[in-house]
């Protein structure tokens, strides 16, 4: 991947925010329910439950597409820049996915993914100008927040939803990774005092997601 100036990076990021609102994602990998059993019949009730996490979910990973393309705007080292951006793509395969399993649960994204999107950008190019260590730091602290939201889920889906459990299942494990990866690139780990806020931020996003 050639590094790209400050112009190429606003076109690809006003790319991503075009496609990611517009739900044209283009994974790489298939749908880990795409070979899982559908399992017991939802009732309404479980299928209206399954749906709000799912949106819950694919609002997650709206924000965390813009979180990551903010970051790489301001990012300082091009080595940082290009990590964050492979793991973008990476999570579009997460975006499409949870897309996926709404349309087979009847339902639909959140309709206020744009807002979620322009704040989390904004929020991603702030933490990216204190500097890459931060800004890589920054990536792993929200991995950790998002794969408690995901256990959650993980906990709280109907027995019966093989499909959703399976594409939850397979989210959490690629942001474990990339967590990890963030730490092992020089992030600074975030105290704790910090994350209680991000977790204040992130329990706002949810509770209106889930309802729509």
């Amino acid at each position: 991947m050639s590094e790209q100036n400050g112009i190429d990076r606003l076109v690809s990021g006003v790319d991503r925010f075009v496609r990611t609102v517009a739900g044209q994602h283009h994974p790489e990998r298939p749908s880990p329910a795409a070979d899982t059993p559908p399992g017991d019949a939802l009732n309404d009730r479980e299928r209206r439950h399954a749906a709000g996490l799912m949106r819950v979910n694919h609002t997650g990973e709206v924000c965390a597409q813009a979180l990551y393309e903010g970051q790489a705007l301001t990012a300082r080292s091009a080595d940082v820049r290009k990590a964050l951006l492979v793991a973008a793509q990476e999570e579009e395969d997460h975006l499409a996915w949870c897309r996926e399993r709404l349309d087979e649960l009847g339902s639909r994204t959140s309709v206020l993914n744009t807002l979620w999107y322009g704040t989390s950008f904004t929020l991603g190019a702030l933490t990216g100008l204190l500097g890459d260590r931060v800004s890589l730091g920054f990536v792993a602290a929200t991995e950790e927040q998002v794969c408690k939201h995901l256990e959650d889920h993980l906990h709280n889906l109907p027995e019966t939803d093989a499909r959703s459990r399976a594409v939850v299942a397979t989210m959490h494990a690629d942001e474990a990774r990339h967590g990890t990866r963030a730490l092992e690139a020089g992030g600074v780990p975030f105290p704790g005092p910090l994350k209680a806020l991000m977790t204040l931020v992130s329990r706002v996003m949810t509770e209106t997601s889930y309802r729509g």
